[in-house]
């Protein structure tokens, strides 16, 4: 039974020390209790252990008290590995708000800068005749200044566009770790250029 599989089911990793106290939800008694069953039809359990097992999973409190009663079900883990942290909902609409603010900034700064440029540019150039000469950079007021009021109008819909990119990229960087767990010998050994192993 490979070693992510069965322990991706679990609200955290029961194995980590670090979660060891957490109470035991419902799905990880139930996750655990898979896996009993699994062994049990495997025949990998005979009938005693499996409701022995059973019983004890059903009253178990902490998540520190199912790895134990696996312990010989499971491959163990891999050194060092451990299931990555999901980042909470609070923590991403936090990391979200962060980036609209970071944009918000960039469109300010994209306003003033060239505005500010374009504006000493067009008084040197008009010095003495500011009634005749054409106001050219309100254009580029104009054509920034739009930028800014995208960003503070679409505000919401900016921020929900962080989180989903942020949740797009916890899932895809679990996905990784998950795969790269599930081959822990998965780098070759280099080649050299006639393709035998060095």
């Amino acid at each position: 039974m490979e070693d992510t599989g069965a322990w991706a089911d679990f609200s955290h990793d029961p194995r980590d020390p670090a979660h060891a106290g957490l109470r035991a939800a419902d799905r990880d008694r139930d996750a655990a209790q898979h896996l009993l069953t699994e062994a049990y039809a495997d025949g990998r359990l005979d009938r005693a252990e499996f409701d022995t097992r059973s019983e004890q999973v059903a009253a178990a409190r902490t998540l520190g008290e199912l790895p134990p009663l696996l312990a010989d079900l499971v491959a163990a883990p891999v050194r060092g590995s451990r299931l990555p942290a999901r980042t909470s909902p609070a923590e991403i609409q936090a990391q979200a708000q962060r980036a609209y603010e970071s944009d918000r900034r960039e469109a300010f700064l994209g306003f003033l800068g060239p505005s500010l440029i374009c504006l000493v540019i067009w008084l040197v150039i008009s010095w003495g005749s500011f009634g005749s000469s054409f106001f050219w950079p309100g254009f580029v007021i104009a054509g920034t200044g739009i930028n800014v009021v995208r960003t503070l109008v679409r505000r919401q819909d900016i921020v929900d566009e962080h989180v989903r990119r942020i949740e797009k990229k916890q899932a895809k960087d679990e996905a990784k770790e998950l795969r790269a767990r599930e081959r822990p010998d998965a780098d070759p050994a280099p080649r050299d250029d006639d393709g035998t192993a060095s």
